[in-house]
């Protein structure tokens, strides 16, 4: 595969970044929105210890649902930051602090995500051979390794969409997986205490119909949350072979095989810096609250040096996926 070369200037690119200051780390705003995250949670079992003396009104099941999406949401896009090293420079106290978000609030394994997003995903993006993530669909999104599976074939958008509402579940499983069979049962355990630390109390003192209903209102609302958050970064973007990508600079691969999306401060809020794709493959370590900043010196950047910057809205993200998917 022949492909054309950005100029190999990524180290003046980081050079800016960091000459600006957007790559210092922030233990103390990371500290702040952990805590309140946890706080958040409090809340949740304060209303639920004193469900029936508050006597809540129809709906508040659907309430409080919706507001556990919102801490499981924060709860995600912290473990993924701090994983990047974001808040602090150690490895060792970086996983540590992300047990309570990944392995209790989300029964998520961080060490499963680790390897799965840290590792894999951000050295080999869009690499079929290492990033198992552009393999969904049966390879309908990586030209050269698509299957040939008739049935998924005939309903794959009921497949492909109708599996956006459970991600969630799905990333439960797999990081159960994982940890059984890396022997993590340390990690395991702590997954383990999800269930009878966050869904304890709400069955025990909320009526069931209540407990039920919370329950899946937050499974249907944070898996769709995150997985249409998730598709835009790199579905329907460049997939290249191990060799060739092996032959791209990193500034070139990073920027070809990831998609970012425009929006001010409510649309990297929903996406959880995410939709700062590409400044977060080229910079993983560069806080999500610094990314909007980032976003502007890289499209700058790239302008300046005539390098093509793969941005779209939100729905046309959804749209070219669409359109990629229909060709398989």
């Amino acid at each position: 595969m022949s492909v054309a070369k950005y100029p190999d200037i990524f180290s003046q690119l980081k050079a800016e970044v960091r000459a600006a200051g957007l790559l210092d780390r922030i233990p103390v705003r990371g500290t702040i929105e952990m805590i309140a995250t946890i706080i958040s949670m409090m809340i949740v079992y304060f209303i639920v210890f004193n469900w029936e003396g508050i006597a809540p009104p129809a709906g508040a099941a659907v309430a409080l649902g919706l507001f556990m999406t919102v801490i499981f949401t924060r709860a995600v896009f912290i473990s993924h930051d701090v994983l990047h090293t974001q808040y602090f420079k150690n490895k060792s106290l970086s996983f540590k602090l992300s047990y309570p978000f990944s392995a209790i609030i989300l029964s998520n394994s961080s060490s499963w995500w680790d390897f799965k997003h840290n590792i894999n995903h951000h050295t080999w993006c869009n690499v079929p051979e290492k990033d198992e993530d552009i393999l969904a669909m049966d390879g309908a999104f990586a030209p050269n390794y698509k299957g040939d599976k008739g049935w998924l074939r005939s309903s794959k958008y009921l497949v492909f969409w109708g599996s956006m509402f459970f991600m969630y579940p799905a990333f439960i499983v797999q990081s159960y997986n994982f940890a059984i069979k890396r022997k993590k049962y340390g990690e395991l355990f702590m997954m383990l205490l999800h269930w009878p630390i966050i869904w304890g109390p709400i069955f025990y003192f909320l009526p069931f119909s209540d407990a039920i209903t919370v329950f899946l209102v937050l499974n249907f609302t944070l898996s769709p949350w995150l997985a249409f958050g998730f598709i835009t970064n790199h579905l329907g973007c460049e997939v290249f072979e191990k060799d060739d990508s092996e032959s791209l600079t990193w500034m070139e691969l990073q920027m070809r095989t990831s998609r970012s999306l425009s929006g001010g401060a409510f649309v990297h809020w929903f996406y959880g810096g995410l939709n700062t794709q590409i400044e977060h493959h080229l910079f993983p370590k560069a806080p999500r609250f610094n990314l909007l900043k980032v976003q502007k010196m890289t499209k700058d950047f790239a302008k300046k040096h005539h390098m093509k910057y793969f941005e779209t809205t939100p729905v046309e993200a959804y749209v070219q996926i669409n359109s990629v998917l229909k060709e398989y």
